[in-house]
């Protein structure tokens, strides 16, 4: 069965008014194929998948599943056909079971009146056993963790004999451990014949994972190639052009450590996971912070920003200690979290209050707010990061992860702040993003900010940072020139546990 196309979109085209968003799209799924759909904000991939899950109805062209010639119109239409979508932001009611959740609207029951429970945990746990997972079908979802719930949602789209699953950025939000597990089940499910259509931006997934990639760009289908046949700088060119690779590239910068650092931290504690840290970042040095899930990286920024107070320790910002968050953000700290959504953004308010939110005191008097002022600010901040959007007044919600992402950081980048601590800065923001967003650190870093930058990408760590930390087992076990690593799998041996060759020891940096 290998090798025979279970999908085949030809010819796609779809418009919003005058707008096109598609133009002459082809895209083929082969029956057991992990395909590879990549492409910046805008190309188009979001769209061509929503035409196959029937949330938008197709312009021209036509679908075929199986060599048959189908129609989508609605979402009952794509699950008929076999075709179901495991969302970046999981579509799973809290409140109810596993059980529940798997079969909802489809219940089991006895006669016309009754759910037949036993039945639908039956289901449940011969679903999650297809996937290799022991999860109890009578726990609430709320008490699951994220890798659990991604579990729920694959087994419930296969439940309902899905062939075709779409996965949308699914290690968005899974650690180390949970990624390694969602492969694993990929694999098998690959195993088995179902088709997966995988989206994602972070290119070691997609090489370690995936068949084929496609790449999309204006809304064409560019490129597609076997994984085997392309090398991340080659899939780079192809989506972004071979001048924006640039944007990775990374750049021996010279930082004087003559004088005093900007900031200090001293034999920071914060139990149960951080013991005994110390470390300084001078003005205009970017630090990478380096570490395995768990390991205490969040934890040691937001006692930074004074959101976390410490058992033991100081932290200094020239020379002032910081006790509180306000007296972080008087002294000129600026947090990007890890958790966009859920702690840098407020998703139902506009571009213009988000970006505004920290920055009110400085054009208001009393109460009156300088609107003129604030919209100067606010459109300063659009153009420099590049936000799409049409308006200042567009809600933050139904902006892609990418926008949302640089306007956390335009937020802060209107206060001029002397240290800014980026907690995993591109996660499911998209390559072309990702870039604008090195490049913005790197302007930071040269006006003379601090720049404390945590990622699991440690590819991005590597293109940015002129200092590495390496944190194991909640202290920092290594301090590393950037020059002196020479490739990403010397750093991930780093943060194994290996000790790089060359490097500094911690307390020689002290």
């Amino acid at each position: 069965m290998a090798n025979q196309a279970i999908l085949e979109m030809r010819s796609i085209e779809k418009s919003f008014g005058a707008i096109q968003v598609l133009k002459n799209v082809d895209f083929t799924l082969e029956r057991g194929e992990v395909h590879a759909l990549m492409g910046g904000n805008g190309a188009g991939k979001s769209t061509l998948m929503k035409i196959l899950t029937g949330v938008y109805k197709i312009g021209s062209g036509t679908i075929r599943i199986d060599s048959q010639p189908v129609e989508i119109s609605d979402a009952n239409d794509a699950k008929r056909a076999g075709i179901a979508m495991i969302f970046q932001e999981f579509s799973l009611i809290p409140t109810l079971t596993v059980a529940e959740n798997i079969s909802l609207n489809r219940e089991p029951r006895i006669g016309s009146l009754f759910i037949n429970d036993r039945a639908a945990t039956r289901k449940a746990k011969a679903a999650l056993e297809e996937l290799g997972e022991d999860i109890d079908p009578g726990t609430l979802v709320s008490d699951l963790s994220a890798g659990m719930m991604q579990m729920v949602e694959i087994a419930k789209a296969l439940s309902q004999n899905a062939k075709i699953l779409i996965m949308d950025e699914p290690t968005a939000s899974l650690s180390e451990g949970e990624t390694v597990t969602l492969f694993k089940v990929v694999r098998r499910l690959k195993a088995s014949g179902i088709s997966i259509i995988y989206i994602s931006h972070r290119m070691a997934e997609i090489f370690e994972l995936c068949d084929r990639v496609t790449v999309m760009r204006d809304g064409r289908a560019t490129m597609t190639q076997p994984c085997a046949s392309l090398t991340i700088p080659e899939l780079v060119d192809s989506m972004l052009g071979a001048s924006s690779a640039a944007a990775f590239t990374w750049h021996d910068r010279q930082v004087t450590h003559t004088g005093a650092p900007l900031l200090k931290v001293s034999n920071l504690s914060l139990p149960p996971r951080v013991r005994d840290v110390s470390f300084e970042i001078h003005p205009g040095e970017i630090v990478g912070l380096a570490g395995l899930m768990g390991s205490g990286r969040t934890e040691i920024a937001e006692a930074i920003f004074g959101r976390r107070p410490p058992s033991a320790g100081e932290i200094t910002i020239d020379g002032r200690p910081v006790t509180s968050q306000d007296a972080a953000i008087e002294a000129g700290v600026a947090l990007v979290p890890e958790d966009r959504r859920r702690m840098g953004l407020v998703l139902d308010h506009t571009v213009r209050d988000n970006i505004m939110l920290p920055n009110l005191e400085l054009f208001s008097k009393g109460s009156i707010v300088n609107d003129r002022g604030a919209a100067g600010v606010v459109r300063a901040m659009i153009d420099r990061l590049h936000i799409k959007t049409e308006s200042q007044t567009k809600v933050v919600r139904l902006l892609s992860g990418g926008n949302q992402q640089k306007i956390v950081l335009s937020k802060w980048l209107a206060r001029n702040p002397k240290l800014l601590i980026l907690d995993e800065p591109t996660i499911g923001v998209d390559i072309g993003a990702k870039g604008e967003i090195a490049t913005q650190i790197r302007e930071l870093a040269d006006a003379g900010a601090a720049i404390l930058v945590i990622s699991s990408e440690l590819e991005e760590l590597l293109s940015v940072s002129d200092r590495l930390l390496i944190l194991h087992d909640g202290r920092i076990a290594q301090t590393i020139q950037r020059r002196d690593v020479q490739s990403e799998e010397e750093l991930h041996h780093a943060v194994q546990g290996h000790f790089i060759a060359h490097a500094e020891d911690v307390h020689a940096s002290r």
